[in-house]
């Protein structure tokens, strides 16, 4: 299990590259040290395979990498588009949290308008208002029109208790005139009675 594992550290992924170039260096070496032809021409052979498995696993690598590239460059793409994304979402939350400030702006207006509706609702409307209205002009009108009445016949009482007084007045002197008379032709019957006569 040690070895499996070193050789997996050392191999990279596990294809057995290193391996390989050894066995090829070592069929190089067998190859130019060999006798005859046909174990020449075996090692050839041998040479041949493992340059083919090389380059496969080579072309292999160069795909996987390119694989990579594209991997990376479309993690780029997702990476930028994921950065729009948030951009966008943050844009969202910063135009939902207006919102909601003019949704609270609105709910206290309405809630204000309903407070006001329900005071308003208390006092009567426009239409009765000024019924009330043309009713008490209507009452003030007929009341200042019975005020004029009383004042005109308040100053006729007053010419006629005037009138009345000085009539008094008149009498009381025509009386007093009267008396007096009455006891100058008194003093005058009792000074006749009185004289001798001769």
């Amino acid at each position: 299990d040690e070895v499996i594992r070193k050789r997996l550290l050392i191999d990279g992924d596990g294809a057995g590259d290193d391996r390989r170039i050894n066995l090829l260096v070592k069929s190089f070496i067998k190859w130019c040290n060999s006798g005859s032809q046909e174990e020449g021409y075996s090692q050839y052979q041998r040479m041949l395979s493992t340059l083919s498995q090389c380059e496969f696993s080579m072309g292999k690598t160069l795909l996987v990498y390119d694989m990579n590239l594209r991997e990376m460059e479309n993690y780029e793409k997702i990476y930028k588009e994921i950065e729009c994304s948030i951009a966008g979402a943050h844009e969202k939350i910063a135009e939902c949290k207006k919102q909601i400030l003019q949704a609270k702006r609105i709910r206290k207006n309405r809630q204000e308008y309903d407070a006001l509706a329900k005071v308003i609702q208390h006092h009567p409307d426009r239409h009765e208002t000024l019924k009330e209205l043309e009713a008490l002009g209507k009452e003030l009108e007929h009341l200042s029109h019975i005020k004029e009445s009383v004042e005109d016949k308040l100053e006729l009482r007053r010419k006629q208790f005037h009138v009345l007084l000085s009539t008094i007045h008149e009498l009381q002197q025509t009386l007093e005139n009267d008396e007096k008379l009455s006891e100058v032709e008194e003093a005058q019957e009792a000074s006749m009675e009185t004289d001798p006569k001769p």
